[in-house]
């Protein structure tokens, strides 16, 4: 039987540091402070620790996280910069800006990270504690606020303890955070767009752009800390393959997104077959969700098969993204 989760609580010393990133590598879940709120830290190369974050959380379905690197040259591994995203980068870094860039083809952020998008969105702290888990993690570290989904963003370690006893690993306890908002979100997809005010001024952002910030389309805004790309929209990952629901038959030609030990009823003649989870584990099979759509839209069958996914834990947010997957999209005009 496993032992139930006890969540500690460490002052922010070279031993709490150090604790912090060995449960980072093990695929833990870890509180630290930014200068913004305290962050949830998963480490963003690993989709089954960004699923138990998702679950930790609460959130109800996969939004697009931020990933904190320690410094400039790491961001540029994970994302594309235009000349204005270096000239924001270079002011504003480290510091409570995040950019929502292009990816880089070696990025190694886990595709639920970024909910399957081509776009990813950048953040350097500036806060002591962040830099010091982060330049010795030597990873990108996804980091939204540690509380429960809807709730009061967390400036303190009792905040987060408050929210999240017993669901997470480790929290470091650095003290208050100095800034108390999240940061601010910059899209640089094209004209930069103000997509979350935040903790840097839009001003002090326009006078090193010399030009006004664009507004995101009428209706569409960052929910918590959810940067949405590319283009602000918002719908997710969508594949070109259509998805089929609730599948408990194979028709001829489909490929099938499965779950489970038992699969669906002529699965032997599908095109190509893929596993969220064989053995019905809901963390595991949100860790796969993206990758797999991909390979499965790749695959070049008739559509995709999906077989039923329990609506309880992660189920939830699975099956919400799946619904968007599987909506008729617009034709453009």
């Amino acid at each position: 039987m496993t032992a139930p989760l006890v969540t500690r609580v460490s002052k922010a010393d070279a031993a709490a540091i150090g604790d912090a990133v060995r449960c980072l590598k093990a695929g833990g879940l870890v509180a630290f402070p930014t200068e913004t709120v305290y962050g949830l830290g998963a480490d963003a190369t690993d989709g089954r620790a960004i699923a138990r974050l998702y679950e930790a959380k609460g959130r109800p379905a996969f939004n697009p996280l931020i990933a904190h690197v320690a410094d400039l040259a790491a961001a540029r591994a994970l994302a594309r910069f235009d000349a204005d995203a270096e000239q924001l980068a270079e002011a504003f870094w480290p510091g409570p800006l995040t950019l929502v860039l292009p990816k880089a083809a070696s990025c190694a952020v886990a595709e639920l990270a970024t909910a399957g998008l081509d776009s990813i969105a950048v953040r350097v702290p500036q806060h002591p504690v962040a830099q010091k888990i982060l330049a010795a993690f030597a990873k990108p570290i996804v980091a939204p606020s540690a509380n429960r989904s809807g709730h009061v963003s967390p400036t303190t370690a009792a905040h987060v303890l408050a929210d999240l006893r017993n669901r997470i690993d480790l929290i470091v306890d650095g003290g208050s955070t100095p800034v108390g908002v999240e940061s601010t979100i910059v899209a640089c997809l094209g004209e930069p767009t103000l997509l979350r005010p935040g903790g840097v001024p839009r001003a002090d952002i326009e006078r090193v752009l010399k030009r006004s910030l664009a507004e995101p389309p009428a209706g569409i805004a960052a929910a918590d800390d959810a940067p949405l790309a590319p283009g602000m929209l918002a719908s997710h990952y969508a594949p070109r393959t259509s998805l089929r629901l609730d599948a408990r038959r194979v028709a001829a030609g489909e490929a099938l997104l499965a779950f489970g030990p038992k699969p669906a009823e002529g699965a032997e003649h599908a095109a190509t077959v893929l596993n969220l989870s064989q053995r019905g584990d809901l963390i595991e099979a949100a860790a796969n969700l993206f990758s797999q759509l991909r390979a499965l839209d790749a695959a070049g069958a008739k559509s995709i098969a999906v077989m039923p996914i329990p609506d309880d834990g992660l189920g939830e947010a699975i099956n919400d993204r799946l619904a968007r997957a599987a909506a008729p999209r617009r034709l453009a005009e």
